[in-house]
C-alpha cells in the first residue's frame, strides 16, 4: 500500500523537475514545436496501449462508455469555448500575442493532469501493474508537457510555480482516484476512464498539437512524435 503512493509520487516530482530545467534551457520556438510534438506523442501512447485496452477490461456497458465519451467531449468543448473567450478578452486588453499567456493550453493541461492523475489512481485501484506503468510513462509526459509550457510569459520562477502546482495536483488526483474508484462497479470506472480518454484526446488534437504547428516546423517533427509514443510504448513493454 505505502509504496503505491511512492510510486504515485514519481510523476509529481518529474514535474517539479521539469520547471527546474526550465531555469537553466530555454528552448527556442521551433524546440518547443519538437518538445510539444513528443509529448503529443506520450499521450497519444498512453491513450491507445494502456487507458483505451483498460477501459475494454472493465467490461461496462456500451451505452455507459459511448454516454462518457459524448459527456467528456462536450465539456471540453464548452472548455475551449470559454478559453477561446478569455483568450480574446486578454488579446483585447492589448497583450501581445508572445506575451499573454496561453490560457488555453494551460487549461487543457491542468484537465488532463487531474486526468493522468485519476488514470493512475485507477490503474492501481484496478490491480495489477497499470498503476506502476501509466505513473511511469505519464512521468515522461510531465516533463516534458511543462517544457511545452515555458513561453514568453511563462519563463523563470513562474514555471517552476507551476511545475509544482502540476506535481502537487497529480498526485493529489492519484491519491483521490485510488481512493474513489476502488470497489466501485466496472460501469462506473469504464465511464470515469472513457471519459478520461476524451480529455486525453482533446489535448493533444487541439492544444499541443495546434501550439506546436504555429512555428515553421522541421520536416522531421513527425518523427519526434512517434519517437514520444514509442517512449511510452516500450515503458509499457519491457516493465
Amino acid at each position: 500500500m505505502q509504496s503505491e503512493y511512492l510510486i504515485m509520487l514519481i510523476p509529481a516530482l518529474v514535474a517539479v523537475a521539469g520547471g527546474f530545467l526550465s531555469l537553466v534551457w530555454h528552448p527556442s520556438h521551433q524546440m518547443r514545436s519538437l518538445i510539444q510534438h513528443f509529448a503529443a506523442g506520450v499521450v497519444l501512447a498512453a491513450l491507445a496501449v494502456e487507458l483505451l485496452p483498460e477501459i475494454g477490461r472493465e467490461h461496462a456497458q456500451p451505452w455507459v462508455l459511448i454516454a462518457a465519451f459524448a459527456a467528456g467531449s462536450l465539456f471540453m468543448f464548452g472548455m475551449k469555448l470559454l478559453t477561446d473567450k478569455l483568450e480574446a478578452g486578454s488579446h483585447a486588453a492589448g497583450q501581445e500575442a508572445k506575451t499573454a499567456l496561453p490560457i488555453g493550453l494551460l487549461v487543457a493541461t491542468l484537465i488532463d493532469i487531474a486526468t493522468d492523475g485519476f488514470i493512475i489512481g485507477a490503474g492501481f485501484a484496478s490491480g495489477g501493474e497499470t498503476g506502476l506503468i501509466l505513473a511511469l510513462g505519464l512521468s515522461v509526459e510531465l516533463l516534458f508537457l511543462g517544457l511545452a509550457l515555458m513561453s514568453d510569459a511563462l519563463r523563470g520562477w513562474k514555471m517552476i510555480a507551476l511545475t509544482c502546482l502540476l506535481g502537487v495536483e497529480v498526485f493529489v488526483f492519484a491519491v483521490l482516484g485510488k481512493w474513489l474508484l476502488a470497489g466501485v462497479s466496472h460501469d462506473v470506472l469504464g465511464a470515469v476512464l472513457a471519459a478520461s480518454a476524451a480529455a486525453l484526446l482533446y489535448l493533444v488534437t487541439e492544444e499541443l498539437l495546434m501550439e506546436a504547428h504555429e512555428v515553421e516546423e522541421k520536416n522531421y517533427a513527425v518523427l519526434v512524435l512517434f519517437a514520444g509514443f514509442l517512449t511510452f510504448w516500450s515503458i509499457q513493454l519491457l516493465a
